[in-house]
């Protein structure tokens, strides 16, 4: 059995709990609330999540580089690579997302149930999925967040341009 480690670290969208095995990643968590007590990170990936993640919030990382193993259906992961495909200061549609992985017509509402199930967040930049319109769309940690997250990446790129794929 693999021991899971959990950490939870303030951010400026909020406390974040990360959690990952010795060898992974496995979760980045919006909390809502307060946590009932702080934590440091007691692991080296952990440690090192919580130092790209705040170097990212700081401006100075535009790519994490951390192992990841979310916890999804082989659907569910395809679409998560995906997402990790869209620049930093950039967005992708639900249906641009699609035609990539090579869904059929209708495809966009399967990526978006994926995206909505993403348990890496920030990480893997479900943020950067935007409506076929460029509206901002549904976000598990809701849409203040995201727009938090594309307004901070828009510093290093201005235009918002669409992921070409």
């Amino acid at each position: 059995m693999t021991t899971r480690s959990t950490t939870i670290i303030d951010s400026p969208v909020g406390w974040l709990r990360l959690a990952g095995t010795p060898d992974a990643l496995t979760e980045v968590g919006f909390l809502d609330e307060h946590p009932t007590s702080d934590s440091d990170p007691q692991t080296p990936l952990l440690k090192e999540a919580a130092r790209q993640l705040t170097a990212y919030f700081a401006g100075g990382l535009t790519d994490f580089e951390l192992p990841l193993a979310p916890h999804g259906t082989d659907f569910q992961r395809r679409v998560w690579s995906a997402l990790c495909g869209i620049p930093y200061g950039e967005t992708a549609s639900y249906g641009e997302i699609a035609r990539r992985l090579g869904l059929p017509a209708g495809g966009a509402r399967a990526v978006g149930v994926a995206n909505a199930t993403n348990p890496i967040a920030i990480v893997v930049p479900c943020h950067r999925v935007i409506g076929a319109d460029g509206t901002l769309t549904g976000y598990a940690g809701g849409l203040a967040r995201k727009r938090f997250l594309l307004d901070l990446e828009s510093v290093r790129a201005p235009q918002q341009t669409l992921f070409s794929g």
